[in-house]
């Protein structure tokens, strides 16, 4: 694989893991992720989440977005995208899907 393949590959799979990082952050003000390590961290950081949770939710938008993109933009140089890279980039998309169509769907499945 060429340098700048890889270096595509490295842009695609940072785009889908901040994609799926924002809209996890997104998310926090009503999932506790982790319980019992951080939740007096939730707690404190739920409102200003809440109130980013728009600009959260169009980042993680963007940056999937940003990752079709740059796989485009490899298969036009003839490179072809890792299947690590395609996997990561489709599990980004669809969960950044679920959690904007269904955020209290996902609250509820994970608040138990």
């Amino acid at each position: 694989m060429s340098d700048s393949g890889t270096r595509t590959n490295r842009r695609t799979n940072l785009a889908s893991v901040g994609a799926v990082t924002s809209a996890l952050a997104a998310s926090s003000c009503c999932l506790p992720l982790f319980p019992f390590v951080a939740a007096a961290g939730l707690a404190a950081g739920s409102p200003l989440l809440a109130t980013l949770r728009p600009y959260l939710l169009g980042a993680s938008v963007l940056l999937v977005g940003y990752g079709f993109y740059q796989a485009g933009r490899a298969k036009q140089c003839n490179c072809r995208p890792s299947l690590v890279s395609t996997i990561l980039l489709w599990s980004s998309a669809a969960i950044v899907a679920v959690m904007i169509l269904f955020p209290q769907a996902v609250a509820a499945l994970l608040a138990g």
